[in-house]
């Protein structure tokens, strides 16, 4: 009798025993699931969270339409103030093409930006050059009436903004070029490697090409590789990401009611 009560009772501790590594094992698999979950909503960032961001930069249309905001939208329909100077502007620090100090200057934070930039662009033995930033309301009148005249206002509208209808007026645009297209403003700049690395980058430091390829009728201008706008990282990337246009993002937002950028 005492040999079989010696029997149930091993038997009991190893059934026992059993059991624990299962659950041991059972917790085990918890764990390694729930740090799995963890790590993977560490990586994904939530959508909804990107999107109040990029709201709480841009709220409505008459926040694009202020002169000040980084995120103003200029183009032939939304202009800025005829007195328009920023306020911040700063002589930029990375290697220049023309002699007119007004146009060698960008707001501080574009300006740093560039900076950022023309450096990252340079590990990659790429040198890029800052041929035209700001641009005064005053001198825009002298530019467009000097191509007006050469060539006529209609096409001289097609890559030269009218008085306070340029972007260059904001302090947050520089007309980039390099060497392989001999420090011009020339199309050709987007087939060089200095132009795609420029068109591929560019938003990591808060730029956009803001007249791309193929979208005249939207932005009212010609195609222009060199031209890129300020509007911080978070606004460039989203704008980079869509794809789109300034125009057609903001109107994606619901922040302007049509893309045409023509004035009515």
């Amino acid at each position: 009798m005492k040999k079989w009560w010696s029997i149930i009772l091993v038997s009991m501790f190893l059934m026992s025993l059993v059991a624990c590594s299962e659950d041991d094992a059972t917790n085990e698999e918890d764990k390694t699931e729930l740090q799995e979950e963890t790590e993977e909503n560490e990586e994904e960032p939530n959508e909804d969270e990107v999107e109040d961001n990029i709201d709480s930069i841009i709220k409505d249309e008459s926040e694009i339409a202020e002169d000040a905001k980084i995120t103003a939208l200029v183009n032939k329909k939304y202009g800025l103030s005829e007195d328009y100077i920023p306020e911040d502007l700063v002589t930029v620090d990375v290697p220049t093409v023309l002699e007119n100090p007004e146009v060698k200057q960008l707001r501080e934070e574009a300006a740093k930006a560039l900076k950022e930039m023309f450096t990252e662009a340079e590990k990659s033995d790429l040198y890029l050059h800052a041929r035209s930033g700001y641009r005064s309301y005053d001198t825009q009148v002298e530019l467009f009436n000097n191509y007006a005249a050469e060539h006529g206002k209609e096409e001289a509208n097609r890559y030269s903004a009218k008085p306070g209808h340029s972007e260059h007026q904001t302090g947050l645009v520089m007309d980039v070029t390099s060497e392989s297209v001999n420090l011009e403003l020339e199309e050709a700049f987007g087939e060089t490697e200095e132009g795609i690395w420029l068109k591929e980058h560019a938003h990591e430091f808060g730029f956009i090409i803001r007249y791309p390829q193929g979208k005249e009728e939207i932005t009212g201008y010609i195609y222009e590789p060199w031209h890129i706008r300020y509007l911080g990282v978070e606004v460039a990337t989203a704008v980079y990401d869509s794809g789109l246009t300034y125009e057609e993002y903001l109107y994606e937002e619901g922040l302007i009611h049509e893309v045409n950028s023509e004035q009515e």
